[in-house]
């Protein structure tokens, strides 16, 4: 029985002498097509533009070859993943766990981890836990959920209806906002904190010298002044 034992297949292009067909069909650096070569006037071309040869299309026949800097392509497609990762929005399940009989200030910061979740555009799944008798009174926890839904209609609405789960009622809450566009905003609310500190800072840095302003304003006044009397005295000394 034939087995494969070797390792992982490699998804990087073949490029320069590990390209092994005769000819290929060559693109230049700037995107131009040269036309079917020998792979030897390929390597050749590459060598004399200090370039990769690069196989960009392995199934045509010839095989699609293209005259880069690898090392380059590779990191600008990195940076390109890297970045398109940072913008894929993935919607997270947040949970959040209430009593039947919840305390009014207790209920007032669940609400408000709910609403913060929801601005994220997060979902948020919302459950009661019922202890001893308070299972015998499900219409508590079916009103909690209620009341929580319509405080938090403008940023959320009810995904999944409230339903008996054992010992716990559960239901969910769907964020209007997309996931995308919450991050977006978040970004420009973060980016306007940015600018307002570096305003208070320019500000800050701009007062000192408008406080010497005045200072040296005031010494001059007081230079002014005791010039006008001097000269007030000797006027006076000059008539005695």
């Amino acid at each position: 029985m034939w087995c494969y034992r070797g390792g992982s297949i490699s998804t990087e292009p073949r490029i320069n002498d590990r390209i092994r067909v005769p000819e290929v069909r060559l693109v230049g650096p700037s995107g131009e097509q040269v036309g079917i070569v020998p792979l030897a006037k390929a390597l050749e071309l590459a060598q004399e533009y200090d370039l990769d040869l690069v196989e960009v299309a392995a199934s045509a026949r010839p095989p699609v070859c293209k005259l880069m800097d690898y090392g380059k392509f590779k990191y600008e497609s990195a940076m390109k993943a890297r970045e398109a990762r940072k913008n894929q929005a993935h919607t997270v399940i947040k949970e959040m766990k209430l009593r039947p009989k919840i305390d009014p200030h207790d209920y007032d910061t669940k609400k408000g981890h709910v609403v913060r979740f929801l601005k994220q555009g997060d979902k948020v799944k919302i459950t009661i836990m019922f202890r001893g008798r308070e299972q015998s009174r499900p219409e508590l926890g079916y009103r909690l959920l209620q009341r929580l839904a319509s405080d938090v209609e403008d940023l959320g609405f009810i995904e999944s209806n409230p339903k008996q789960d054992g010992r716990n009622m559960i239901m969910v809450l769907g964020p209007h906002k997309k996931k995308t566009e919450a991050m977006a905003e978040a970004r420009e609310a973060q980016a306007a904190r940015k600018a307002e500190r570096q305003g208070v800072a320019a500000t800050d840095e701009d007062a000192p010298a408008e406080e010497t302003d005045l200072v040296e304003a005031e010494h001059t006044e007081a230079a002014e002044a005791a010039e006008v009397t001097e000269a007030a005295a000797d006027e006076a000394n000059a008539e005695a």
